[in-house]
């Protein structure tokens, strides 16, 4: 089961690779910043590392929350991002689809597909 409907505020983090480079992110469509990403539209950062796979997000009522939660996140060391990322996605995969869209996540972070 994929979830098209997130054109919410979400704080998103995407790697390189399981323990890779790390980029944090805000928007207020996942989906359509996903698109870019992997287009390589958006550039900067993500373009020039090759950050591409969607391994963690968390969706807001508000952007001025997504990107509170964005700043804070942001300042954390590296393990803790690795923590809460495995929290959600243990086996870090890969949780955008192109076609498909953005997998919703089960508490165990298993996707309902797994």
């Amino acid at each position: 089961m994929f979830d098209n409907s997130l054109k919410s505020p979400q704080v998103y983090i995407l790697a390189s690779r399981p323990n890779g480079t790390l980029y944090i992110g805000v928007t207020s469509n996942l989906y359509e910043r996903m698109r870019q990403h992997i287009d390589e539209t958006f550039g900067g950062f993500t373009k020039r590392y090759g950050v591409k796979v969607l391994v963690y997000y968390e969706t807001f009522q508000t952007m001025e929350e997504a990107i509170r939660r964005e700043s804070q996140i942001k300042k954390w060391r590296r393990l803790w991002k690795i923590r809460l990322i495995e929290e959600m996605n243990p086996t870090w995969v890969d949780l955008f689809d192109v076609d498909e869209g953005i997998k919703a996540v089960g508490r165990e972070g298993q996707t309902p597909s797994d």
